[in-house]
């Protein structure tokens, strides 16, 4: 039978010894990826420290499948900042530059409208019914780096599924199947 054979019988010969210290090892990588993941929340102050530009709206500056690094610090934003925000009532960030920066006399609260750079008009269309402006628990972080397209693996294992189902699959037979 070849190649597939050779799998089968390899997954028959696996001893329980091996197959613990098989998922010992998986279940140390996953541990690693979430407390450095952790880590990063705790560092840059931003509930997502890393998000991918999944339009071009910010061309051409950012392209689509670009990776952002976030930082969210205790300073006033300022317009021309780069800001990664959630819209109540969506799931998925937004990348926009801040165009207009509203001070409130009463607080040292900000208020901002953002302006995706590709785009003719500002967000307001794109904010929840009503609202005029981003308040500051809308703001995810700041943009203060990026990586380009690297974020398309990404996106294209978000729009086609199957792709990262194969990813796994074939993943998860190298772990099973590897003789170390």
């Amino acid at each position: 039978m070849g190649w597939i054979g050779d799998t089968v019988d390899s997954i028959k010969s696996i001893q329980i010894r091996q197959l613990l210290t098989q998922a010992v090892s998986l279940g140390m990588i996953v541990t690693s990826a979430l407390i450095i993941w952790k880590a990063l929340v705790c560092i840059t102050g931003s509930e997502s420290p890393v998000v991918v530009v999944l339009s071009g709206s910010m061309e051409p500056g950012f392209k689509r499948g670009d990776i952002l690094f976030l930082h969210m610090s205790k300073d006033p934003i300022r317009s021309g900042e780069i800001v990664v925000f959630n819209v109540d009532g969506r799931e998925i960030p937004i990348v926009h530059r801040v165009i207009k920066v509203h001070e409130r006399e009463d607080s040292e609260e900000v208020d901002v409208l953002t302006k995706g750079d590709n785009n003719y008009g500002d967000d307001r269309l794109l904010y929840a019914q009503g609202q005029q402006w981003l308040h500051r628990h809308h703001i995810m972080g700041r943009a203060v780096g990026f990586l380009p397209y690297v974020g398309w693996v990404t996106i294209i294992m978000t729009e086609k599924p199957i792709i990262k189902y194969i990813l796994i699959g074939a993943l998860g037979l190298l772990v099973v199947t590897s003789k170390d």
